[in-house]
């Protein structure tokens, strides 16, 4: 893998991972398309560790205020056992509460989602269903409640979309903005509570894989290329995530969900025909 390559991936993750278009999906995609083969499974899943890890140091560096106030919180309310402890000890554990779900459909469909739903066909699929689903959301939800009006059903129900987010083709950001949008949040409110609820997952995605990296190594000549990735993923995911706030202050979803259609129907066409 070239510093080229490892950039231009860092730039691919750190871009989708935050904006509602699916990374996984697009790493796949444009491996696929361009044709980039790196020789083993295993030089692609350990410089995934360093995309994950680029990705969590951008949204953490976005967020690190928000960070230290929710930890605050979050131990605030272990120790006076108490939700009201804190202002945001109720938005801590409702973050605990979304990310659960995700994490035990990662550990437990960790080779299902490694092997079978990584088909280019699948994931140009996944780009389209979801596509409309963002669409429909964004149509009928009322956008009505911010971020301090989610509850606990709330928590749970976005947290089971962002488990779906493990297809690669669904996006993260995307299916967790749409399960937003139909529980009446606004786009702004329903993008940082996804956003907060991805810091945990984040985290916990890029600290598995590197445990898992210690037991095999990395690869002779990889070093670089990782270090490169993960900054490029970093710059591009910060960028992402601050603008994507800002816009939706004041517009839609409707580029993300005429995007995702092109692109899916487009890489539906080229794989079919090819």
């Amino acid at each position: 893998m070239s510093l080229i390559h490892a950039i231009i991936l860092g730039i691919v993750q750190g871009l989708s991972e935050f904006l509602p278009i699916s990374s996984s999906g697009h790493l796949i995609l444009v491996r696929d398309v361009l044709g980039w083969n790196f020789g083993t499974p295993e030089i692609e899943k350990t410089f995934d560790v360093a995309l994950h890890l680029g990705t969590f140091l951008g949204i953490a560096a976005y967020f690190r205020s928000d960070i230290v106030k929710l930890l605050r919180g979050f131990f605030a309310a272990i120790r006076r056992r108490s939700l009201t402890a804190d202002p945001y000890s109720r938005l801590a554990m409702l973050i605990l509460v979304a990310t659960i779900p995700a994490a035990l459909a990662g550990v437990a469909g960790e080779e299902i989602i490694e092997t079978k739903l990584g088909a280019p066909l699948i994931v140009a699929s996944l780009l389209i269903l979801f596509a409309l689903l963002m669409a429909w959301a964004d149509r009928i939800g009322k956008r009505a409640r911010e971020l301090g009006t989610v509850r606990w059903p709330d928590a749970i129900i976005i947290g089971l979309a962002q488990a779906c987010a493990l297809a690669p083709g669904t996006s993260r950001s995307g299916v967790t903005i749409t399960a937003g949008l139909f529980l009446g949040l606004s786009r702004e409110a329903a993008a940082r509570f996804s956003f907060l609820i991805s810091l945990p997952a984040i985290a916990g995605a890029a600290l598995y894989k590197g445990l898992k990296l210690t037991q095999t190594g990395v690869p002779a000549g990889l070093e670089l290329p990782m270090v490169f990735g993960a900054l490029a993923a970093s710059v591009s995911g910060l960028f992402a995530i601050s603008w994507l706030l800002r816009y939706l202050q004041r517009h839609s979803l409707l580029p993300f969900v005429i995007y995702r259609l092109i692109v899916g129907l487009g890489l539906a066409a080229f794989f079919l025909a090819r």
